[in-house]
Parts: C-alpha cells; sequence; structure tokens
C-alpha cells in the first residue's frame, strides 16, 4: 500500500526537496507547496529570532487528521506537512507543506486547508523574541 501522507515534527532544518520527492507522482499534473518563512518585523517590532515548541505526540496526531482530512475532502494524491521545533532564526523555514493532485486547484485548496488548520488546531506554541523582550504567541503558532 502507498504511503500517502507525510508528517513531522523535528527540531533539524527542514527541506522543502524531502517534501517535494514525497509528494511527486507520474500521475500528479501539479504540486503545491507552502513554506513559512520567519519574517523580521511584526506588529511594527524586530523580531530577532522565534522559539517553537510542542506538545509533540498531540501535534503529530492533530497534524496527520489534517493530512487525512485533506485527502478525503479535496482529493489530493499526496500531502506532506513538517514542521520545526527549537529555535529558528530570521529566514529559516518553520513549516513545509507539500500537495499533489491531478490538477492544481485541489491541491491549492488542500494546501491552505492545511496551514489554515494546523495554525488553529496543532498544539505548536511559537514565543517570539524581540530586542526588548520577548512573547507567547496565542496558543497556536
Amino acid at each position: 500500500m502507498i504511503q500517502r501522507t507525510s508528517v513531522k515534527i523535528t527540531a533539524q532544518k527542514l527541506n522543502l526537496q524531502d517534501c517535494i520527492t514525497f509528494v511527486e507522482d507520474d500521475a500528479c499534473g501539479g504540486i503545491v507547496t507552502f513554506v513559512g518563512t520567519v519574517r523580521n518585523v511584526t506588529q511594527n517590532k524586530t523580531v530577532t529570532l522565534l522559539d517553537f515548541s510542542s506538545y509533540e505526540p498531540m501535534a503529530l496526531k492533530e497534524m496527520q487528521k489534517i493530512a487525512t482530512k485533506a485527502l478525503e475532502k479535496f482529493s489530493i494524491h499526496k500531502i506532506a506537512i513538517h514542521h520545526a521545533i527549537g529555535e529558528l532564526k530570521i529566514g529559516d523555514v518553520p513549516v513545509i507543506i507539500a500537495v499533489s493532485s491531478a490538477h492544481r486547484k485541489m491541491a491549492f485548496e488542500a494546501c491552505e486547508y492545511a496551514i489554515d488548520t494546523l495554525k488553529d488546531s496543532v498544539p505548536i506554541w511559537k514565543k517570539e523574541h524581540f530586542e526588548d523582550g520577548e512573547v507567547w504567541v496565542n496558543s497556536h503558532p
């Protein structure tokens, strides 16, 4: 049986090509990716780094639910959802989502669904570090 989902939480640097390679298939006419990056300014404050933490067993379970739901809801072929934890600097990548499908529309919709749902429901927390302090951002990334 073919593996159609890849979910991962890691303290290692995320690899876009790994996600693309996982979702590639000759039956698919499109691959859509979302790559989240750490930006240097938020709410008019200079960001120095982000620190992501997670309740990993539950987060992986929720990420798998998102992947499974995306497969069912959007008629996609494969999906990868990878998230980094630990300290990330400006320009680093905390999240990658890759989706393949026969046609682009379903891949775009599934990718958007996956990142929106991840941000709303997965227990991964973000602490923003600024030049003058730090703050936890809500209860999700």
